[in-house]
């Protein structure tokens, strides 16, 4: 449930989740970004999203494209009170802004594809991720190496009781891309906050900014995020 990366764990089979974010800059103008998404589990291993994405980062509000989402869980390891799991991920994007970049971000600004790995592991109430991935923006050479290091440690309950007690959880990220044509790259810090009520409702508070980096004209830079999600569980399941 990390908020700037998705972690190898899947939705639960047959449900569907309705994600709503804003995300946007506040330097040199304000710029903003709203973000449509539905999520789907199609079983224990696969998922997919669907998003729309608006925003003003041309002048005026409007829409600005389409992505679509896949991930594939391949590996599963499980013990008392922790476990590991491993997966595989898609992305395919289509954008109608003309901004070009040395950066790559294919959720509004870019039409590309996007692949790689990710690997997350639980230890009791703290939850460790790393995710590897490659982009490419279509219709010019254009690719950069993507990496990241998630955190995140349950806070709120101390003992579980029931799944209707409200999650409080913690988050800190970090977050990486690197041009492989030049060496050129960037790192983000990324701290965030997580409430989750009765198991379905998850409304998600961040900020990112850079840590070091010498790619420029960057379209995440100093950015904060707001999320809420709806979960429907059992939504796909034949009506005995």
């Amino acid at each position: 449930l990390y908020i700037f990366t998705e972690p190898a764990s899947n939705m639960p089979a047959k449900s569907i989740g309705i994600r709503l974010t804003n995300e946007g800059m506040f330097s040199p103008d304000f710029r903003n970004r709203s973000i449509a998404e539905v999520m789907v589990g199609v079983n224990k291993n696969m998922m997919f999203h669907i998003q729309g994405f608006l925003s003003d980062m041309d002048g005026k509000y409007e829409a600005e494209g389409t992505s679509f989402y896949v991930k594939y869980r391949f590996l599963s390891l499980d013990a008392a009170q922790s476990h590991f799991r491993a997966a595989a991920f898609g992305r395919i994007s289509s954008s109608k802004r003309l901004v070009r970049s040395e950066d790559i971000n294919l959720e509004g600004d870019n039409s590309g594809i996007q692949g790689g790995f990710i690997f997350t592991q639980l230890i009791h109430k703290l939850a460790l991720s790393a995710t590897l991935g490659y982009s490419k923006v279509s219709g010019r050479e254009s690719e950069l190496l993507s990496y990241s290091l998630s955190s995140g440690y349950l806070l709120l309950p101390f003992v579980y009781k029931n799944y209707n007690q409200p999650n409080f959880n913690l988050y800190f990220e970090v977050l990486g891309k690197t041009n492989p044509a030049n060496g050129n790259s960037y790192v983000d810090f990324a701290p965030a906050l997580q409430l989750i009520l009765n198991s379905k409702t998850r409304i998600d508070l961040g900020y990112r900014f850079q840590a070091a980096g010498n790619i420029e004209n960057r379209y995440l830079r100093n950015m904060y995020l707001a999320r809420v999600e709806f979960n429907f569980f059992n939504a796909l399941s034949k009506k005995q």
